[in-house]
């Protein structure tokens, strides 16, 4: 029988029962919660053995993500993967493939005299009866033009062109363990890698074949014959950047460089006379080149002097020096059969290169 107040059938379903369900119903859980609560309580069949506790810890729930944390972390990934991108590929950059770097093309010229080569003691005598005596000393010789930008080059880049350049030039022409010490790296290093092979294989196998000179690459002498007698050496000359197409630049120089020289080995109180080198050198800088600092090399003419047109100046330079004259013979013979050959040339140093006695 129903309770006083209640219908005689019981309290209908989904009716309150006098308020109680009511008092409890904040404290009724979902399904969801009950799922993801860290105890379980044992049941009555596992509590018939031999569990202690009476609950359990359940481990915890693997919780997957949701799709806007998703969509979140896809977007981070694009935007680093766009900064990467756009700091590697500069904005300049065009859209064609990778040029590879030409071979070099090098001529080189010995300069031979017709008197007796004149000589000092003192070095700086030299230089101040020479044409070199307003010259100026070392890498303050060789001047930056100024820099303006190009149609498709920004003044950076062709500052680091002019640079580049520079560098090549220094090392190569200044550096005394490159003139007399047989050292090539500080020069190699400033190449293009397409270039390297070419230039290994010039000091593996020197060769008048206009490709493999050592003397087209760089300036250094026989260390039997000279060694030198003033580290200032004199430069003047100049350089100038041009844009070539859309992803190339140029640089051509022009420098004359003047150095003391004295025999191998025969101390200070030996004469010392001078030798004059004229480079003219020709790079090409692709926007790789630049961005790594380096330079193709595809021209270089070298004129050098006082030589004897006898001797070789393909491997070194063999400068006459003080009180020296040519020795009789003209260059080496050119085969006009031979492929790939190159016909020996050979001039007459002007009176007037030399210092006045």
């Amino acid at each position: 029988m129903g309770g006083p107040g209640e219908p005689p059938e019981g309290t209908p379903d989904g009716a309150p029962n006098n308020g109680a369900d009511d008092e409890y119903r904040s404290v009724v859980f979902d399904e969801s919660f009950v799922r993801a609560a860290r105890l379980q309580e044992f049941s009555a069949q596992e509590r018939i053995g031999d569990h202690a506790p009476a609950v359990r810890r359940r481990p915890p729930m693997r919780r997957s993500l949701s799709r806007q944390a998703l969509i979140l972390v896809m977007l981070i990934a694009v935007a680093f993967g766009t900064a990467i991108y756009l700091g590697v590929r500069h904005p300049y950059q065009s859209s064609g493939g990778a040029r590879l770097a030409e071979p070099l093309r090098m001529t080189v010229v010995p300069l031979s005299t017709r008197a007796k080569v004149p000589g000092a003691t003192d070095p700086e005598q030299l230089y101040a009866s020479s044409p070199a005596a307003q010259f100026r000393v070392g890498a303050e010789g060789i001047a930056l033009p100024a820099a303006r930008r190009t149609a498709n080059f920004s003044d950076a880049q062709v500052v680091t062109a002019l640079t580049t350049a520079k560098d090549y030039l220094v090392r190569s022409s200044f550096y005394p363990d490159v003139l007399t010490g047989g050292q090539t790296r500080p020069v190699r290093v400033l190449l293009d890698p397409d270039q390297l092979e070419q230039f290994d294989q010039s000091f593996a196998l020197p060769t008048a074949d206009g490709r493999h000179a050592p003397t087209g690459w760089l300036v250094r002498f026989d260390p039997a014959r000279a060694e030198l007698a003033d580290r200032k050496i004199r430069v003047q000359g100049s350089l100038e950047a041009t844009e070539a197409d859309a992803s190339t630049l140029e640089v051509t120089t022009d420098h004359t460089f003047v150095y003391a020289l004295r025999p191998a080995a025969a101390g200070d109180r030996a004469e010392a006379s001078l030798f004059t080198v004229r480079r003219e050198l020709h790079f090409r800088f692709d926007r790789e080149d630049l961005r790594l600092h380096q330079a193709e090399l595809v021209g270089s003419v070298l004129q050098a002097g006082p030589l004897s047109c006898a001797d070789d100046a393909t491997n070194h330079l063999r400068p006459l020096l003080a009180g020296q004259t040519a020795r009789a013979g003209g260059p080496a013979g050119t085969d006009p059969y031979a492929p790939h050959g190159t016909a020996a040339l050979c001039g007459t140093l002007a009176d007037s290169a030399q210092p006045k006695a």
